[in-house]
Protein backbone atom coordinates (compact mmCIF):
# COMPACT_ATOMS: atom_id res chain seq x y z
CA UNK A 1 0.00 0.00 0.00
CA UNK A 2 1.01 3.00 -0.36
CA UNK A 3 3.44 5.50 2.47
CA UNK A 4 0.18 7.49 3.84
CA UNK A 5 -2.92 8.36 3.98
CA UNK A 6 -1.90 11.85 2.44
CA UNK A 7 0.47 10.65 0.04
CA UNK A 8 0.56 8.16 -3.00
CA UNK A 9 3.46 6.58 -3.67
CA UNK A 10 5.59 5.77 -6.96
CA UNK A 11 8.11 3.65 -8.32
CA UNK A 12 9.88 4.08 -11.55
CA UNK A 13 11.18 0.98 -13.14
CA UNK A 14 14.00 1.63 -15.96
CA UNK A 15 15.03 -0.42 -19.12
CA UNK A 16 18.03 0.67 -21.50
CA UNK A 17 20.22 3.10 -22.19
CA UNK A 18 21.40 6.34 -20.73
CA UNK A 19 18.56 8.28 -22.03
CA UNK A 20 15.95 6.08 -20.83
CA UNK A 21 17.79 6.82 -16.82
CA UNK A 22 17.80 10.57 -17.31
CA UNK A 23 14.26 10.33 -18.67
CA UNK A 24 13.26 8.20 -15.39
CA UNK A 25 14.68 11.28 -13.68
CA UNK A 26 12.77 13.40 -15.15
CA UNK A 27 9.20 11.19 -14.50
CA UNK A 28 10.76 11.11 -10.99
CA UNK A 29 10.70 14.80 -10.43
CA UNK A 30 7.52 15.34 -12.38
CA UNK A 31 5.63 13.20 -9.64
CA UNK A 32 7.25 14.40 -6.60
CA UNK A 33 6.39 17.91 -7.78
CA UNK A 34 2.67 16.47 -7.93
CA UNK A 35 3.13 15.47 -4.63
CA UNK A 36 4.21 11.67 -4.83
CA UNK A 37 6.64 10.32 -2.78
CA UNK A 38 9.51 7.34 -3.67
CA UNK A 39 8.59 4.08 -2.95
CA UNK A 40 10.75 2.18 -0.13
CA UNK A 41 12.61 -0.93 -1.28
CA UNK A 42 10.53 -3.15 0.77
CA UNK A 43 6.79 -1.75 -0.55
CA UNK A 44 5.52 -4.33 -2.64
CA UNK A 45 2.75 -2.42 -3.81
CA UNK A 46 3.22 1.51 -4.61
CA UNK A 47 0.20 3.69 -5.68
CA UNK A 48 1.73 3.73 -8.99
CA UNK A 49 4.26 1.75 -10.74
CA UNK A 50 5.76 4.05 -14.07
CA UNK A 51 7.73 1.46 -16.63
CA UNK A 52 10.10 2.94 -18.69
CA UNK A 53 10.80 1.15 -21.67
CA UNK A 54 13.13 0.11 -24.41
CA UNK A 55 12.41 -1.60 -27.99
CA UNK A 56 15.96 -2.74 -29.05
CA UNK A 57 15.55 -6.26 -28.53
CA UNK A 58 13.83 -8.68 -29.42
CA UNK A 59 11.81 -10.06 -26.31
CA UNK A 60 11.53 -6.09 -25.23
CA UNK A 61 7.64 -6.62 -25.30
CA UNK A 62 7.82 -10.27 -23.36
CA UNK A 63 9.46 -8.49 -20.57
CA UNK A 64 7.14 -5.96 -20.74
CA UNK A 65 3.94 -7.93 -20.64
CA UNK A 66 5.38 -10.46 -18.30
CA UNK A 67 5.77 -7.73 -15.59
CA UNK A 68 2.58 -6.21 -15.76
CA UNK A 69 1.02 -9.72 -15.69
CA UNK A 70 2.98 -9.68 -12.36
CA UNK A 71 1.41 -6.62 -11.50
CA UNK A 72 -2.10 -7.64 -12.26
CA UNK A 73 -3.04 -8.78 -8.81
CA UNK A 74 -1.59 -6.20 -6.96
CA UNK A 75 -4.08 -4.06 -8.94
CA UNK A 76 -7.01 -6.44 -7.54
CA UNK A 77 -6.10 -5.84 -4.01
CA UNK A 78 -5.11 -2.03 -4.44
CA UNK A 79 -7.87 -0.59 -6.87
CA UNK A 80 -6.19 2.80 -6.36
CA UNK A 81 -3.03 1.52 -7.63
CA UNK A 82 -1.90 3.14 -11.25
CA UNK A 83 0.43 1.78 -14.06
CA UNK A 84 1.89 3.95 -16.65
CA UNK A 85 3.97 2.93 -19.45
CA UNK A 86 6.31 5.13 -21.38
CA UNK A 87 9.62 5.17 -23.39
CA UNK A 88 10.32 3.95 -26.76
CA UNK A 89 8.09 0.73 -26.47
CA UNK A 90 4.98 2.83 -25.82
CA UNK A 91 5.69 5.26 -28.80
CA UNK A 92 6.14 1.51 -31.05
CA UNK A 93 2.89 -0.17 -29.66
CA UNK A 94 0.87 2.31 -28.62
CA UNK A 95 -2.91 0.84 -28.42
CA UNK A 96 -2.05 -2.41 -28.48
CA UNK A 97 -0.33 -2.47 -24.54
CA UNK A 98 -3.55 -1.36 -23.24
CA UNK A 99 -5.04 -4.05 -25.45
CA UNK A 100 -2.90 -7.02 -24.40
CA UNK A 101 -2.95 -5.55 -20.27
CA UNK A 102 -6.54 -3.58 -20.16
CA UNK A 103 -5.16 -2.71 -16.41
CA UNK A 104 -2.70 -0.43 -17.53
CA UNK A 105 -3.77 3.41 -16.95
CA UNK A 106 -1.54 5.42 -18.84
CA UNK A 107 0.52 5.12 -22.21
CA UNK A 108 2.73 8.11 -23.13
CA UNK A 109 5.44 8.21 -25.57
CA UNK A 110 9.18 9.59 -25.67
CA UNK A 111 8.18 13.03 -27.09
CA UNK A 112 5.30 13.71 -24.22
CA UNK A 113 7.06 12.25 -20.72
CA UNK A 114 5.67 15.87 -19.50
CA UNK A 115 2.04 14.64 -19.64
CA UNK A 116 2.47 12.19 -17.11
CA UNK A 117 0.78 13.52 -14.00
CA UNK A 118 -2.37 15.09 -16.00
CA UNK A 119 -2.64 11.70 -17.89
CA UNK A 120 -2.82 9.80 -14.38
CA UNK A 121 -5.21 12.48 -13.12
CA UNK A 122 -7.00 11.94 -16.41
CA UNK A 123 -7.71 8.14 -15.83
CA UNK A 124 -8.42 8.30 -12.69
CA UNK A 125 -11.60 10.66 -12.64
CA UNK A 126 -12.27 9.38 -16.61
CA UNK A 127 -11.82 5.58 -15.34
CA UNK A 128 -10.41 4.62 -18.46
CA UNK A 129 -7.10 4.25 -19.94
CA UNK A 130 -5.45 7.10 -21.81
CA UNK A 131 -2.93 6.87 -24.50
CA UNK A 132 -1.17 9.83 -26.08
CA UNK A 133 1.81 9.40 -28.54
CA UNK A 134 2.63 12.49 -29.55
CA UNK A 135 5.26 12.20 -32.87
CA UNK A 136 7.96 15.53 -32.50
CA UNK A 137 8.96 16.37 -29.14
CA UNK A 138 6.83 19.40 -27.85
CA UNK A 139 9.26 20.80 -24.79
CA UNK A 140 12.75 19.47 -24.35
CA UNK A 141 13.39 17.14 -21.31
CA UNK A 142 16.05 19.14 -19.48
CA UNK A 143 13.39 21.97 -18.57
CA UNK A 144 11.25 19.72 -17.00
CA UNK A 145 12.12 19.05 -13.13
CA UNK A 146 14.26 16.31 -11.95
CA UNK A 147 14.81 13.99 -9.22
CA UNK A 148 18.65 13.37 -9.43
CA UNK A 149 19.69 10.09 -8.43
CA UNK A 150 23.00 11.24 -7.70
CA UNK A 151 24.21 14.18 -5.36
CA UNK A 152 27.54 14.54 -7.09
CA UNK A 153 27.18 13.34 -10.81
CA UNK A 154 24.69 14.19 -13.23
CA UNK A 155 23.85 13.54 -16.67
CA UNK A 156 22.58 16.59 -19.13
CA UNK A 157 21.17 15.88 -22.45
CA UNK A 158 22.13 18.03 -25.10
CA UNK A 159 20.38 16.64 -27.54
CA UNK A 160 17.57 14.09 -28.40
CA UNK A 161 16.99 12.05 -31.82
CA UNK A 162 19.08 10.65 -33.89
CA UNK A 163 19.74 11.93 -37.92
CA UNK A 164 21.29 8.48 -38.54
CA UNK A 165 19.54 5.37 -40.22
CA UNK A 166 21.46 2.27 -38.94
CA UNK A 167 19.75 -0.78 -40.07
CA UNK A 168 19.41 -2.15 -36.48
CA UNK A 169 18.20 0.24 -34.74
CA UNK A 170 14.45 2.05 -34.08
CA UNK A 171 15.84 4.66 -32.54
CA UNK A 172 15.18 7.75 -35.06
CA UNK A 173 11.21 6.63 -35.31
CA UNK A 174 10.75 6.68 -32.10
CA UNK A 175 12.76 9.14 -30.74
CA UNK A 176 12.90 11.60 -33.82
CA UNK A 177 14.84 13.71 -35.69
CA UNK A 178 18.08 15.18 -34.01
CA UNK A 179 17.08 18.52 -32.24
CA UNK A 180 20.32 20.09 -29.88
CA UNK A 181 20.09 22.12 -26.94
CA UNK A 182 21.39 25.80 -27.44
CA UNK A 183 24.92 25.90 -25.26
CA UNK A 184 23.98 28.83 -23.04
CA UNK A 185 21.28 26.58 -21.89
CA UNK A 186 23.40 23.26 -21.68
CA UNK A 187 26.03 25.83 -19.64
CA UNK A 188 23.70 27.06 -17.48
CA UNK A 189 22.48 23.33 -16.31
CA UNK A 190 26.30 22.66 -15.61
CA UNK A 191 26.46 25.54 -13.39
CA UNK A 192 23.52 25.12 -11.05
CA UNK A 193 24.38 21.45 -10.77
CA UNK A 194 27.72 22.56 -9.74
CA UNK A 195 26.19 25.12 -7.78
CA UNK A 196 24.06 22.23 -5.83
CA UNK A 197 27.69 20.10 -5.39
CA UNK A 198 27.93 17.78 -8.47
CA UNK A 199 31.48 17.54 -9.58
CA UNK A 200 31.13 15.29 -12.33
CA UNK A 201 28.75 15.72 -15.70
CA UNK A 202 28.00 13.62 -18.30
CA UNK A 203 27.47 14.90 -21.54
CA UNK A 204 24.53 12.98 -23.35
CA UNK A 205 23.07 12.82 -26.78
CA UNK A 206 22.10 9.67 -28.97
CA UNK A 207 25.33 10.73 -31.27
CA UNK A 208 26.46 13.54 -28.77
CA UNK A 209 29.30 14.48 -31.17
CA UNK A 210 27.33 15.51 -34.30
CA UNK A 211 25.77 17.95 -31.65
CA UNK A 212 25.90 21.15 -33.91
CA UNK A 213 24.22 19.96 -36.66
CA UNK A 214 20.83 21.43 -35.60
CA UNK A 215 22.70 24.63 -35.00
CA UNK A 216 24.24 24.90 -38.02
CA UNK A 217 28.00 24.84 -36.04
CA UNK A 218 30.09 21.69 -37.28
CA UNK A 219 32.68 22.51 -34.30
CA UNK A 220 29.59 22.76 -31.84
CA UNK A 221 30.50 19.98 -29.36
CA UNK A 222 34.43 20.59 -29.06
CA UNK A 223 33.18 24.10 -28.52
CA UNK A 224 31.04 23.19 -25.61
CA UNK A 225 33.89 20.68 -24.03
CA UNK A 226 35.95 23.84 -23.99
CA UNK A 227 33.78 25.99 -22.55
CA UNK A 228 32.11 23.34 -19.85
CA UNK A 229 35.49 22.98 -19.04
CA UNK A 230 35.76 26.56 -17.52
CA UNK A 231 32.79 26.36 -15.31
CA UNK A 232 34.77 26.52 -11.73
CA UNK A 233 34.03 23.47 -9.62
CA UNK A 234 33.50 20.79 -12.12
CA UNK A 235 36.35 18.38 -11.81
CA UNK A 236 34.96 15.88 -14.51
CA UNK A 237 33.36 16.01 -17.96
CA UNK A 238 32.37 13.18 -19.89
CA UNK A 239 30.23 12.10 -22.92
CA UNK A 240 28.59 9.75 -24.39
CA UNK A 241 28.14 8.14 -27.12
CA UNK A 242 29.88 9.72 -30.13
CA UNK A 243 29.56 8.16 -33.61
CA UNK A 244 32.74 7.43 -35.58
CA UNK A 245 31.56 9.52 -38.54
CA UNK A 246 31.01 12.76 -36.39
CA UNK A 247 34.33 12.03 -34.88
CA UNK A 248 36.51 15.12 -36.07
CA UNK A 249 40.09 16.22 -34.83
CA UNK A 250 38.81 18.97 -32.94
CA UNK A 251 36.58 16.86 -30.53
CA UNK A 252 40.29 14.88 -29.66
CA UNK A 253 42.21 18.44 -29.20
CA UNK A 254 39.25 19.30 -27.15
CA UNK A 255 39.90 16.49 -24.96
CA UNK A 256 43.74 16.37 -25.16
CA UNK A 257 43.56 19.81 -23.43
CA UNK A 258 41.02 20.29 -21.37
CA UNK A 259 42.01 19.43 -18.14
CA UNK A 260 38.65 18.37 -16.78
CA UNK A 261 37.52 16.36 -19.77
CA UNK A 262 38.47 12.74 -18.72
CA UNK A 263 40.50 10.74 -21.19
CA UNK A 264 37.81 8.20 -21.40
CA UNK A 265 36.15 7.25 -25.05
CA UNK A 266 33.43 5.03 -25.44
CA UNK A 267 33.19 4.34 -29.39
CA UNK A 268 30.89 2.14 -31.01
CA UNK A 269 32.52 -0.34 -33.46
CA UNK A 270 29.81 -2.63 -34.35
CA UNK A 271 31.34 -4.57 -36.66
CA UNK A 272 35.07 -4.70 -38.12
CA UNK A 273 33.72 -5.42 -41.69
CA UNK A 274 33.04 -3.81 -44.18
CA UNK A 275 30.65 -5.35 -45.80
CA UNK A 276 28.62 -5.80 -42.23
CA UNK A 277 29.11 -2.06 -41.60
CA UNK A 278 27.79 -1.14 -45.00
CA UNK A 279 24.53 -3.35 -44.37
CA UNK A 280 24.18 -1.66 -41.26
CA UNK A 281 24.37 1.25 -42.84
CA UNK A 282 27.49 2.57 -40.52
CA UNK A 283 29.06 5.52 -42.55
CA UNK A 284 32.48 4.93 -41.72
CA UNK A 285 34.80 1.66 -42.34
CA UNK A 286 37.30 0.07 -40.67
CA UNK A 287 40.36 1.84 -41.31
CA UNK A 288 38.67 5.26 -40.18
CA UNK A 289 37.84 3.89 -37.46
CA UNK A 290 41.06 2.45 -36.78
CA UNK A 291 42.55 5.71 -37.84
CA UNK A 292 40.74 7.82 -34.59
CA UNK A 293 41.82 5.60 -32.42
CA UNK A 294 45.06 6.01 -33.20
CA UNK A 295 44.77 9.65 -32.82
CA UNK A 296 42.80 9.75 -29.27
CA UNK A 297 45.67 7.29 -27.76
CA UNK A 298 48.65 9.78 -29.67
CA UNK A 299 46.99 12.95 -28.00
CA UNK A 300 46.26 10.68 -24.92
CA UNK A 301 48.27 7.99 -24.27
CA UNK A 302 46.49 6.81 -21.01
CA UNK A 303 43.19 6.82 -22.90
CA UNK A 304 40.76 4.49 -21.61
CA UNK A 305 38.51 3.42 -24.69
CA UNK A 306 35.98 1.49 -24.78
CA UNK A 307 32.85 0.25 -27.49
CA UNK A 308 30.01 -1.90 -28.40
CA UNK A 309 29.76 -4.99 -30.85
CA UNK A 310 27.39 -7.06 -32.29
CA UNK A 311 27.78 -10.33 -33.24
CA UNK A 312 25.98 -12.35 -35.97
CA UNK A 313 24.34 -9.37 -37.67
CA UNK A 314 22.90 -10.94 -40.93
CA UNK A 315 24.92 -12.33 -43.69
CA UNK A 316 27.51 -11.85 -41.42
CA UNK A 317 30.07 -14.09 -42.66
CA UNK A 318 33.00 -16.15 -40.48
CA UNK A 319 35.59 -13.82 -42.41
CA UNK A 320 33.25 -10.97 -41.34
CA UNK A 321 33.51 -12.02 -37.80
CA UNK A 322 37.53 -12.61 -38.07
CA UNK A 323 37.98 -8.89 -39.18
CA UNK A 324 35.81 -7.91 -35.97
CA UNK A 325 38.04 -9.86 -34.24
CA UNK A 326 41.35 -7.91 -35.60
CA UNK A 327 39.87 -4.43 -35.09
CA UNK A 328 39.26 -5.60 -31.24
CA UNK A 329 43.45 -6.91 -31.27
CA UNK A 330 44.44 -3.60 -32.80
CA UNK A 331 42.16 -0.99 -30.77
CA UNK A 332 42.86 -2.96 -27.50
CA UNK A 333 39.72 -1.73 -25.98
CA UNK A 334 39.52 -1.28 -21.90
CA UNK A 335 36.27 -2.60 -22.09
CA UNK A 336 33.30 -3.90 -25.02
CA UNK A 337 29.45 -4.05 -24.72
CA UNK A 338 29.10 -7.22 -27.05
CA UNK A 339 25.77 -8.37 -28.27
CA UNK A 340 24.06 -11.19 -30.18
CA UNK A 341 22.42 -9.82 -32.36
CA UNK A 342 18.65 -9.80 -31.88
CA UNK A 343 15.55 -9.09 -34.71
CA UNK A 344 14.44 -5.57 -33.20
CA UNK A 345 10.75 -5.13 -34.90
CA UNK A 346 10.30 -2.36 -37.11
CA UNK A 347 13.81 -2.29 -38.22
CA UNK A 348 15.36 -3.29 -41.61
CA UNK A 349 17.83 -5.58 -40.35
CA UNK A 350 14.77 -8.17 -38.97
CA UNK A 351 13.59 -8.51 -42.63
CA UNK A 352 16.65 -9.12 -44.05
CA UNK A 353 18.04 -12.53 -45.42
CA UNK A 354 21.03 -14.65 -44.13
CA UNK A 355 19.86 -14.50 -40.85
CA UNK A 356 22.52 -16.46 -38.64
CA UNK A 357 21.87 -19.73 -37.25
CA UNK A 358 21.72 -19.19 -32.95
CA UNK A 359 24.44 -22.04 -32.62
CA UNK A 360 27.07 -19.95 -34.85
CA UNK A 361 26.31 -16.78 -33.38
CA UNK A 362 26.28 -17.91 -29.92
CA UNK A 363 30.02 -19.74 -30.81
CA UNK A 364 31.25 -16.36 -32.34
CA UNK A 365 30.16 -14.38 -29.46
CA UNK A 366 32.06 -16.60 -27.23
CA UNK A 367 35.35 -16.26 -29.17
CA UNK A 368 34.91 -12.56 -28.86
CA UNK A 369 34.21 -12.58 -24.98
CA UNK A 370 37.52 -14.56 -24.82
CA UNK A 371 39.61 -12.47 -26.65
CA UNK A 372 38.10 -9.05 -24.84
CA UNK A 373 38.60 -10.49 -21.39
CA UNK A 374 42.17 -11.36 -22.34
CA UNK A 375 42.43 -7.78 -23.45
CA UNK A 376 40.63 -6.45 -20.66
CA UNK A 377 42.94 -7.78 -18.11
CA UNK A 378 46.02 -7.34 -19.92
CA UNK A 379 45.12 -3.18 -20.29
CA UNK A 380 44.66 -3.18 -16.62
CA UNK A 381 47.45 -4.71 -15.98
CA UNK A 382 49.20 -1.83 -16.89
CA UNK A 383 47.42 0.44 -14.50
CA UNK A 384 49.31 -1.47 -11.06
CA UNK A 385 51.56 0.70 -9.33
CA UNK A 386 49.74 3.62 -10.42
CA UNK A 387 48.57 6.22 -8.04
CA UNK A 388 45.26 7.60 -9.33
CA UNK A 389 42.98 9.60 -7.50
CA UNK A 390 39.09 7.60 -7.54
CA UNK A 391 35.73 9.63 -7.28
CA UNK A 392 34.02 7.54 -4.44
CA UNK A 393 30.59 6.05 -5.77
CA UNK A 394 27.90 4.31 -3.99
CA UNK A 395 26.39 1.33 -5.09
CA UNK A 396 29.13 0.09 -7.49
CA UNK A 397 30.65 -2.31 -5.14
CA UNK A 398 29.11 -5.47 -4.69
CA UNK A 399 30.54 -6.75 -2.29
CA UNK A 400 32.20 -3.78 -0.27
CA UNK A 401 30.30 -4.77 2.86
CA UNK A 402 32.38 -8.16 3.24
CA UNK A 403 35.33 -6.64 2.04
CA UNK A 404 35.38 -3.53 4.15
CA UNK A 405 36.05 -1.58 0.84
CA UNK A 406 34.72 1.36 -0.75
CA UNK A 407 34.55 1.73 -4.59
CA UNK A 408 34.92 4.24 -7.15
CA UNK A 409 35.50 5.37 -10.37
CA UNK A 410 39.02 6.44 -12.19
CA UNK A 411 39.28 9.46 -14.56
CA UNK A 412 39.80 7.03 -16.95
CA UNK A 413 36.14 5.30 -15.96
CA UNK A 414 37.86 2.20 -14.72
CA UNK A 415 36.28 0.79 -11.49
CA UNK A 416 38.56 0.72 -8.00
CA UNK A 417 37.91 -0.79 -4.96
CA UNK A 418 39.90 0.34 -2.13
CA UNK A 419 40.52 0.18 1.38
CA UNK A 420 39.45 3.16 2.98
CA UNK A 421 41.97 3.30 5.79
CA UNK A 422 44.57 5.78 6.11
CA UNK A 423 48.16 5.12 5.80
CA UNK A 424 50.04 6.59 8.56
CA UNK A 425 53.26 8.40 9.05
CA UNK A 426 55.02 4.99 9.26
CA UNK A 427 54.08 3.08 6.04
CA UNK A 428 53.57 -0.30 8.04
CA UNK A 429 50.74 1.58 10.23
CA UNK A 430 47.08 2.50 8.55
CA UNK A 431 44.34 4.19 10.64
CA UNK A 432 40.62 5.14 9.98
CA UNK A 433 40.09 8.58 8.76
CA UNK A 434 38.97 10.93 11.77
CA UNK A 435 35.95 11.25 8.97
CA UNK A 436 34.30 9.30 7.01
CA UNK A 437 34.61 8.54 3.07
CA UNK A 438 31.48 9.64 1.22
CA UNK A 439 30.43 9.17 -2.00
CA UNK A 440 31.42 11.93 -3.76
CA UNK A 441 34.96 12.69 -2.00
CA UNK A 442 37.91 11.91 -4.29
CA UNK A 443 40.54 9.17 -2.36
CA UNK A 444 44.57 9.17 -3.78
CA UNK A 445 45.15 5.75 -3.88
CA UNK A 446 48.13 3.04 -4.93
CA UNK A 447 46.71 0.08 -7.21
CA UNK A 448 48.07 -3.16 -6.29
CA UNK A 449 46.15 -5.88 -8.60
CA UNK A 450 43.88 -6.00 -11.46
CA UNK A 451 40.88 -8.08 -12.68
CA UNK A 452 39.76 -7.81 -16.10
CA UNK A 453 36.47 -5.60 -14.97
CA UNK A 454 37.75 -3.76 -12.08
CA UNK A 455 41.20 -2.56 -9.96
CA UNK A 456 42.06 -3.37 -6.25
CA UNK A 457 44.11 -0.52 -4.09
CA UNK A 458 44.68 -3.09 -1.17
CA UNK A 459 46.83 -0.76 0.63
CA UNK A 460 46.12 2.20 2.56
CA UNK A 461 44.74 5.16 0.63
CA UNK A 462 47.23 8.19 0.71
CA UNK A 463 45.08 10.84 0.82
CA UNK A 464 41.25 11.53 1.46
CA UNK A 465 39.85 15.15 -0.35
CA UNK A 466 36.67 15.72 1.50
CA UNK A 467 34.60 17.90 -1.63
CA UNK A 468 31.34 19.75 -1.80
CA UNK A 469 30.26 16.58 -3.47
CA UNK A 470 30.28 14.58 -0.50
CA UNK A 471 29.00 17.43 1.12
CA UNK A 472 25.93 17.43 -0.81
CA UNK A 473 25.57 13.26 -0.46
CA UNK A 474 26.22 13.53 3.30
CA UNK A 475 23.18 16.33 3.38
CA UNK A 476 20.50 14.32 1.37
CA UNK A 477 21.23 11.03 3.65
CA UNK A 478 20.68 13.80 6.54
CA UNK A 479 17.14 15.44 5.52
CA UNK A 480 13.77 14.24 6.43
CA UNK A 481 11.54 13.07 3.78
CA UNK A 482 9.79 15.72 2.29
CA UNK A 483 6.34 15.79 3.18
CA UNK A 484 4.19 16.31 -0.21
CA UNK A 485 2.27 19.23 -1.27
CA UNK A 486 -0.37 17.00 -1.98
CA UNK A 487 -1.77 14.81 -4.86
CA UNK A 488 -3.71 15.99 -7.60
CA UNK A 489 -7.66 15.72 -6.98
CA UNK A 490 -8.95 12.04 -8.08
CA UNK A 491 -6.02 10.00 -8.09
CA UNK A 492 -6.20 7.91 -4.89
CA UNK A 493 11.65 -0.74 -6.37
CA UNK A 494 13.65 -0.95 -8.23
CA UNK A 495 17.04 -0.16 -6.71
CA UNK A 496 18.55 3.63 -7.73
CA UNK A 497 20.25 3.85 -10.89
CA UNK A 498 23.88 3.96 -10.21
CA UNK A 499 25.61 7.35 -11.06
CA UNK A 500 26.50 8.19 -14.55
CA UNK A 501 30.16 6.95 -14.30
CA UNK A 502 28.94 3.48 -13.95
CA UNK A 503 26.06 3.47 -16.33
CA UNK A 504 25.81 1.14 -19.51
CA UNK A 505 27.49 2.15 -22.41
CA UNK A 506 26.34 3.26 -25.54
CA UNK A 507 23.20 4.74 -26.44
CA UNK A 508 19.67 3.09 -27.14
CA UNK A 509 21.01 1.74 -30.81
CA UNK A 510 24.17 1.12 -29.57
CA UNK A 511 25.43 4.24 -32.20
Amino acid sequence: MGTSQDSKSYKVVTYGCQMNVHDSERLSGLLEGAGYVKATEQETDPDLVVFNTCAVRENADNKLYGNLGQLAPAKTRNKAMQIAVGGCLAQKDRETIVQRAPWVDVVFGTHNIGHLPALLERAAVERKAQVEILESLETFPSTLPTRRESAYAAWVAISVGCNNTCTFCIVPALRGKEEDRRPGDVLAEIEALVGEGVIEVTLLGQNVNSYGSDLGDRQAFSKLLRAAGQIEGLERIRFTSPHPRDFTDDVIAAMAETPNVMHQLHMPLQSGSDTVLKAMKRSYRQERFLSIIRKVREAMPDAAISTDIIVGFPGETEEDFEQTMHVVREARFANAFTFQYSKRPGTPAAEMEGQIPKAVVTERYNRLIALQEEISWEENKKQVGRILEVLVSEGEGKKDDQTDRLSGRAPDNRLVHFNPSLRGLNDQQSTRPSEPVRPGDVVTVEITYAAPHHLLAEGPTLAVRRTRAGDAWEKRQAAPAAKPAGVMLGLPTIGAPKPPAAAPAGDCCGA
